[in-house]
């Protein structure tokens, strides 16, 4: 009996939840960046404190979905012509740290919410605390939310120009696997 031959490219399924969490991240890095522009207080920029809670609390929902399926159900197709060893080994530490990301830094929020006692609002759900009250707890938990924020921006940015290195100086199928339309 002959094998399944591997696919040349991700599922549909894969490629649409890829580029929806892009599009949630770049949406939860917009609502903290535009609020700065708003006062204290004022309506709008509490409605894009709670837009970034949703959002990010959506990136975890999102990520946990993909970390399932890519663990349990999809293969990852290959790259065409193969890499060599060392940029897949860093490919796998660069995915893991998005993926690290993706998942710490929404619980890092609602561990935030839930230190300051503040409701942890989900798409009209309320979410239950994760810890007890504690402003020292929410303090040190927000530096740290916001110092992987913003190596967040180099890990996302190091992505894409990954990508673009292999579509572009490389070519290879690296970034083809995972454009949406191509079957």
């Amino acid at each position: 009996m002959a094998e399944k031959p591997v696919a040349e490219r991700y599922n549909s399924t894969a490629i649409a939840l890829h580029w929806l969490v892009l599009a949630l991240i770049v949406a939860v890095y917009a609502c903290m960046l535009l609020r700065e522009n708003f006062p204290k207080g004022s309506d709008i920029r509490e409605g894009l404190k709670t837009w970034h809670y949703m959002l990010g609390l959506s990136v975890l929902a999102t990520a946990l979905v993909r970390v399932g399926l890519r663990v349990f159900v999809w293969k990852t197709p290959p790259i065409t012509p193969p890499p060599p060893q060392w940029q897949m080994w860093l490919a796998g530490a660069a995915h893991v740290a998005l993926y690290g990301l993706m998942i710490l830094m929404p619980i890092a929020g609602w561990l935030i919410l839930s230190a300051e006692g503040e409701p942890i609002p989900f798409w009209g759900l309320e979410l239950p605390a994760l810890v007890a009250p504690s402003k020292q707890l929410a303090e040190q938990i927000q530096e740290l939310h916001e110092t992987v924020a913003t190596v967040g921006y180099f890990l996302i940015g190091l992505h894409a120009a990954a990508a673009l290195f292999h579509h572009y100086v490389v070519r290879d199928n690296t970034v083809v696997r995972m454009l949406p339309g191509r079957d």
